[in-house]
This record gives structure tokens, sequence and C-alpha cells, in this order.
């Protein structure tokens, strides 16, 4: 169930500092919310796959961690995040 090259970069092209860019809080931020989509999307046909629903909550955990982080350093970029994922604030 991993993303490949092409999802990867459909779904941070946006939120990039720069083309090389891979380890910021913002690209991050994109790629947990990628990856969550597509599990949650396997847990609705799956309803007793725990260990992914497992997963799942971790990276919604590591999610949260992240934007909290960034609302605490640069809340402009926060705001652009959210909006720019559609994400709740």
């Amino acid at each position: 169930m991993a993303l490949t090259s092409k999802q990867k970069e459909k779904a941070t092209k946006e939120v990039k500092r720069h083309e090389k860019d891979n380890g910021s809080p913002e690209y991050q931020i994109a790629l947990f919310t990628e990856k969550i989509k597509k599990l949650t999307t396997h847990l609705k046909k799956n309803k007793k796959d725990f260990h992914s629903k497992r997963g799942l909550l971790r990276m919604v955990s590591k999610r949260r961690k992240l934007m909290d982080y960034l609302k605490n350093v640069n809340e402009k970029a926060y705001k652009s995040v959210i909006k720019k994922l559609g994400l709740k604030g």
C-alpha cells in the first residue's frame, strides 16, 4: 500500500519549499495526508484489518504532531498548508 513516486509528487507539489524538498514539515504533512486517505479507503473495505487501523492511528498522530510544530514555528505556513490540503485546524 505504499505510494508511488508519481502519487507522492502529485500530493506534495503545492507545498514543497523548493525542488528537492523532502523533509520540511509541510512536505511530510502532505505525504501523511495522502497515505491516510489511501489507508482510509482500504479500511472501509476491510473492516477487520486491525493492524492497518493501528498504522492509520499512528499516522494521524504523527501528522497532528507535525501540524502542532508547524503552528508554533510558522503560523503563516501552517494556515497555508491547511488551506491547500483541505484540513481542519
